[in-house]
């Protein structure tokens, strides 16, 4: 498998994808996997579901053109593609019945044990300065745990349109560059027909969006994303091979975290949607959803961006001496990637709150000042509207 093949299987992947969602939103209009207002989503609902349905085709389409099932490599790509089938299934089941938490969670873990049992598993872990660390017995459970981690963060930061496929499509692509210097070419297709797959599907779920993927595609996303991230990277011994997948997928994973330890603090339970989420952020401060979701697409590319430099950017020679005018130039661009984080999570959702309140609602700066103080602690923006004037928001007439 070569460079060539992950672009002819990224582009089949597309065209699979692009032509197939259009019947799998006429299908979920039929079993009536439609989407209902959520509190962790912005959309105003009756948008078809299964979208994932035709991502799922597209990465089997692409798959069978495209990988190379011959030898134990086969195996672990045998087991990938079942898994996938598996987990759409789960999530077809869940946009049409709305499935309890913890079927949806037993559902996961089956399908990420379908990938681990067939090999895709990390037996060890190369930290830098400590050298490798063997999980013996524990790495089948642990793979497990992840996978069923990645599927959680990918479906809890779906709830705007064009942002899980668009975030997904980013870091499948890094995840491929990432795996072809690594020698991982299987994985560097998969991760090709992954990143094929999303942005056929994002041709229709761009705001304002005529399909959703649902929770079949969220987590069959999710499910891909981890498996690529072990074969293509954490399961090498590349020193940083466990800061790739971080680093790429950092922006789901910090939403996630956030959301997380939110709902634990106010005693919520982790599996209830709320209002939390960066993209509800975003909003809350005026943000139309195709600009929100470009600012996320911009903060994902610039840590995909990095995760690939830190493995191009000849810094180190993996021995522990640092080349001076590399390790300043990675440093460099590590304060950048910074910068826009910190730009982002603050300037964004704070310093712009503040200023679009005092401008649109003509409060004193101290009200402000309270008012951001209170919104900080608790997590919940109230949305600003075009017409606030200085005596608040207006209400209809009667």
């Amino acid at each position: 498998m070569t460079v060539e093949d992950a672009i002819l299987a990224l582009v089949a992947a597309f065209v699979v994808a692009a032509l197939a969602t259009p019947l799998t939103s006429r299908l979920a209009r039929a079993v009536g996997a439609v989407d209902r207002p959520r509190d962790r989503g912005l959309a105003a609902g009756g948008t078809p579901l299964l979208g994932g349905l035709a991502m799922l085709a597209a990465v089997l389409v692409a798959g069978l053109l495209f990988l190379d099932f011959g030898g134990i490599l086969g195996d672990r790509l045998h087991g990938i593609l079942a898994g996938a089938v598996v987990i759409a299934l789960v999530g077809a089941l869940d946009d049409r019945f709305d499935l309890h938490p913890a079927v949806k969670l037993l559902g996961q873990i089956g399908a990420a044990s379908v990938p681990v049992a067939a090999g895709v598993e990390v037996t060890n872990i190369t930290f830098p300065f400590l050298g490798a660390v063997d999980f013996g017995s524990a790495g089948a459970p642990l793979t497990v745990v992840g996978l069923v981690a990645v599927m959680n963060v990918v479906n809890l930061s779906d709830g705007i349109d064009g942002l899980a496929a668009g975030v997904c499509a980013i870091a499948a692509a890094a995840f491929a560059i990432i795996a072809f210097d690594l020698q991982r070419d299987h994985a560097g297709v998969l991760a090709a027909i992954t990143c094929g797959a999303a942005l056929g599907f994002l041709v229709h779920n761009f705001h304002p969006a005529s399909a959703f993927m649902g929770d079949c595609g969220s987590n069959l996303l999710g499910l891909l994303l981890g498996c690529v991230a072990v074969e293509g990277a954490v399961k090498t011994q590349a020193i940083l091979a466990l800061l790739f997948p971080l680093v790429v997928l950092a922006v789901p994973f910090l939403d996630t975290t956030f959301v997380v330890l939110k709902r634990l603090k106010y005693r919520r339970p982790i599996y209830a949607a709320d209002t939390n989420h960066f993209h509800h952020r975003f909003s809350a401060i005026g943000f139309s959803q195709r600009r929100t979701v470009l600012y996320l697409y911009a903060w994902t590319v610039c840590l995909a961006g990095f995760a690939v430099a830190l493995r191009f950017v000849p810094y180190s020679d993996n021995g522990g001496s640092f080349d001076p005018g590399w390790t300043a130039v990675m440093a460099g661009l590590g304060l950048l990637v910074l910068a826009a984080s910190v730009y982002l999570v603050y300037t964004l959702e704070i310093l712009k709150f503040r200023v679009t309140l005092r401008r649109r609602t003509g409060r004193a700066a101290a009200d402000v000042d309270a008012e951001v103080a209170r919104a900080m602690e608790t997590g919940e923006f109230q949305a600003l509207r075009a017409d606030d004037g200085p005596s608040g928001p207006r209400t209809p007439s009667a």
